[in-house]
Formats: structure tokens, sequence, C-alpha cells
């Protein structure tokens, strides 16, 4: 015998909430979210404890890509990944094509700041400033 989703709460916070329906995954990587100024609820920055109700819609970046969910019915407890649907409706946009993430330029961690060249090549390669091989002479 399979045990029954948790009930609908009367209310629930935003880091609790986030955390239960697995946007992240401990309670307190989802606060320090919110403490940070990440997590949005109706376009309005929030702290951890700001009370949801159905309806409302939470935007928070999460390892680099921006979720957008609509709250279904509240919960306070983490539940199943299958059941999760059942509390939220995911709009967010679809992950970047990995091979599009794979061709930008990449600097090693550590390797210090760019030269003016190698700042003006990935300039070039990035479409930003045309090439210029050398100045204009004076001629």
């Amino acid at each position: 015998m399979s045990p029954a989703p948790q009930s609908d709460a009367a209310q629930a916070r935003v880091d609790s909430w986030t955390w239960a329906v697995r946007l992240f995954k401990t309670r307190s990587a989802a606060a320090a979210a919110a403490r940070a100024g990440h997590v949005r609820v109706n376009g309005v920055v929030v702290k951890p404890a700001h009370n949801l109700k159905p309806g409302d819609e939470i935007r928070t970046r999460v390892n680099g890509l921006e979720r957008i969910v609509i709250v279904e019915r509240l919960l306070t407890k983490r539940v199943g990944a299958a059941v999760v649907g059942q509390y939220l409706i995911d709009k967010s946009p679809p992950p970047p094509d990995p091979q599009l993430i794979a061709m930008q330029p990449r600097r090693d961690r550590g390797s210090g700041r760019p030269t003016k060249r190698e700042r003006r090549e990935t300039d070039q390669l990035l479409g930003r400033t045309p090439s210029v091989d050398r100045l204009p002479s004076a001629d």
C-alpha cells in the first residue's frame, strides 16, 4: 500500500514550499536563495518567511537556469518527484542546447584576467566588435 500524498497546508513559507516541490536540494539552500534576492513571487523579491497562496508565480534561478512555476496547492512536507506535478505548474523555458553551451568559450578557473588580446578574440568570437587586425594607417 503506497502512502497518500500530503494534504494541503493552510499556509506555506516560500522557502519550505520551494524545497518541498524539489526546486532546491535543501531547505537551507532555498532560504539562502530567498535571502540573497534570487526568489521572486509575483515579480517581487521576497524573504524566506513569505507566505504563499495558490496562483502565485515563483521565479528563481537554480543551477544557472531560470525556473518559473505557478503554485497549484500548498504543502510543507517534501513529496516524491512523481507527486510534485500536483502542486505546481511549470512554465520554465526549455534549457539551452548542450551543443550551444559547449561552443561558448570558457576560461580555466584560476587563470587570471584575460589579456587584451584574449579579450579582443573573445569579443570577435561573440560578435560584439569587428575584427581589428591592426590600426588604420595615417596615410
